[in-house]
């Protein structure tokens, strides 16, 4: 994507005191606009028809829909959509629930206003943006669960390039570059991945990967 573009997001939160603040830190970025608000999350995925947003920064916890329904379904209707989640405090069955609804991110509310940019710009670019904590609860997580005695067996020599550069941070147009490649068929070997594997998400690929030592540069 062109460095000139705009990212344009939708902020969804239920007090608009949150959306104010977030409001006035992106007007003064400028690859970033906001281009709509939501108090809850049946407006989200009404809004989300309408503007089609590059970005959507979810709030969890909201009256009417809340966060985690309204992922679901606005990823089911728009996937190329991304979704960051933002709460309060961390939960495991939340933080698991949001990144299997489709979030390509988790942030807690204390952010950093940079990190919530970083974690907009991150998302708008394919790659995933988690809280330090949320990353530490996910790895330990995997750990305990002990997926695989041969972590990638069922994959092609291919398939773990692609795991490996995933758990390294990349962009799908990224792998696509290093592995020359078309960032589609970039797409269809992270799906290829996922289901060989049993995750739900990029974000558990990449996490998996660290986990298991993949995404560890290859040696020569």
């Amino acid at each position: 994507m062109a460095d000139s573009e705009t990212i344009k997001v939708l902020l969804v939160d239920d007090h608009s005191v949150v959306r104010m603040g977030l409001k006035v830190f992106f007007d003064l970025q400028d690859d970033i606009e906001v281009v709509g608000e939501a108090s809850d999350g049946s407006e989200a995925v009404a809004i989300a028809r309408r503007l089609k947003p590059d970005v959507i920064l979810m709030d969890l916890l909201m009256p009417n829909m809340d966060g985690l329904t309204a992922i679901g379904r606005i990823k089911g209707e728009m996937p190329e959509t991304e979704i960051v989640a933002v709460t309060s405090f961390i939960e495991e069955d939340k933080v698991t629930a949001a990144l299997e609804a489709g979030a390509s991110g988790y942030l807690l509310k204390d952010a950093e206003a940079e990190e919530v940019a970083a974690a907009v710009r991150a998302a708008y670019a394919g790659e995933v943006h988690l809280d330090p904590a949320v990353a530490r609860l996910l790895t330990q997580r995997m750990r305990d669960k002990k997926l695989r005695p041969d972590p990638v067996e069922p994959l092609t020599e291919r398939e773990r390039d692609v795991l490996r550069l995933l758990g390294q941070g990349m962009s799908n147009k990224e792998i696509g570059s290093a592995l020359f490649i078309t960032e589609r068929t970039a797409r269809t070997y992270v799906s290829n991945i996922l289901g060989k594997l049993g995750l739900a998400s990029r974000t558990q690929a990449a996490l998996y990967a660290v986990e298991h030592k993949i995404a560890e540069p290859a040696t020569q």
